[in-house]
């Protein structure tokens, strides 16, 4: 008795060992944040910020998962400056006040072994909201040329501006916003955590 004892004590160690978290920190070459509007009923317009920072923790086997983004919002690029720095002021990112943009999440629901949302807290100007991020990619494998687990995702929300005090121009310059974040991260190291 008091081996079967043992080997299911020692079972259970290497399940749990087997299930541990896993952290992925956010590679910021390939990882663009972007938003898509519409423009005055012309088009839809769509732009990126350039900067990004954070990190994924995944337990696949267990299925559980968070995210923690920060969007520096002085890197928006519209592929215009003059519109850089006319979205940047007081009536839209106020980036002087404002500097950055996160997403917070601590629930990753999954559909089987692929997460498929993202429910967590998104801070724009500093107004907090609750926006579940629907997953449309996610996948997980060694680094090609790094050597090195990696992990990258697409999810996006629709938003409205105005609930982050951006609602200058409604309706010409549409309130609804898609937000996509488009995110590749690698494995951190045991030996760095």
């Amino acid at each position: 008795m008091k081996r079967l004892a043992t080997l299911i004590a020692l079972a259970t160690v290497a399940a749990t060992a087997q299930a541990a978290p896993e952290t992925y920190t956010i590679d910021n070459s390939h990882t663009y944040p972007h938003f898509t509007y519409t423009h005055l009923g012309f088009s839809k317009q769509t732009h990126k910020f350039d900067k990004t920072s954070g990190k994924v923790v995944l337990d696949r086997a267990a299925k559980t998962g968070s995210v923690d983004v920060t969007i520096d919002a002085t890197s928006v690029n519209t592929g215009y400056a003059l519109f850089n720095e006319h979205i940047q002021a007081a009536d839209y990112f106020d980036t002087a006040k404002y500097p950055t943009i996160s997403f917070k999440s601590s629930k990753m629901n999954f559909k089987g072994d692929e997460p498929v949302s993202l429910e967590g807290d998104l801070t724009i100007k500093g107004v907090t909201k609750p926006v579940t991020l629907t997953v449309t990619h996610f996948k997980c494998m060694p680094h090609p040329m790094l050597k090195v687990p990696a992990c990258g995702a697409n999810a996006s929300a629709t938003v409205k501006r105005s609930d982050f005090n951006m609602g200058k121009n409604v309706p010409y310059v549409g309130d609804e916003i898609t937000l996509t974040l488009a995110i590749e991260a690698m494995k951190v190291p045991a030996a760095a955590k």
